[in-house]
């Protein structure tokens, strides 16, 4: 299925810089535990660095249909565990055959259970295949007290420059079509548009037009 519904110009538009690539590909991660549990109660369910769900690795198999024939030099993902099985799901295997690249600019605004993560070592045993050596040990957010339920809440404005910094960071990249596979929040503030589980959004930085794929 292509592209459809043109949502009208990026609500923040992006610094340009000649090496602006012309198509971006926000995907969602599958429905996690967390957003199953929360979904039922309205409540944070602890589940830290949550995984995909059944439902979420269908969704995960359906996107990676869709997505099959768009010819990705990139696919970029946020570490937390959710986004890097919709990453795997997705694109191994993709003719394509784009470079993965974890960058933690992108992980979720740091304000339930789920968007806690695991060190980078645990992920580097649980995803052998998927280079994490980059990252720092420790990469979510861990400044100041946590609140009630032991999460330490990101800051606004901390979380309001790493989307400015991702809007540079993509903007430098020279790859024509870059996936970012990533989170609700954040690709919120990203694109002005909010993404259910495994839906997508595309978005040209030269032009600032952004179209829901359909």
């Amino acid at each position: 299925m292509g592209p459809a519904a043109y949502l009208g110009p990026n609500p923040r538009p992006p610094h340009r810089t000649p090496m602006t690539p012309t198509r971006i590909v926000c995907i969602r991660h599958g429905e996690s535990t967390f957003n199953a549990a929360h979904r039922l109660t309205g409540r944070d369910p602890g589940h830290i660095d949550a995984r995909l769900t059944e439902r979420g690795q269908a969704q995960v198999a359906a996107a990676r249909a869709d997505l099959h024939d768009i010819a990705f030099d990139l696919v970029v993902t946020s570490p937390l565990t959710r986004a890097i099985q919709t990453t795997k799901g997705i694109f191994s295997g993709h003719p394509a055959e784009p470079k993965i690249l974890v960058e933690v600019l992108h992980r979720e605004c740091q304000e339930s259970s789920c968007d806690m993560g695991r060190a980078a070592s645990v992920l580097a045993a649980e995803f052998p295949d998927v280079a994490v050596d980059h990252l720092p040990e420790i990469w979510w957010h861990e400044g100041g007290e946590p609140d009630a339920d032991g999460i330490h809440v990101e800051p606004r404005t901390l979380f309001d420059d790493r989307v400015a910094a991702f809007r540079d960071w993509l903007a430098a990249r020279p790859e024509g079509t870059i996936a970012v596979v990533g989170h609700g929040t954040f690709f919120y503030h990203l694109t002005g548009v909010w993404l259910d589980n495994c839906e997508t959004v595309e978005l040209d930085l030269g032009t600032d037009r952004i179209t829901r794929r359909a």
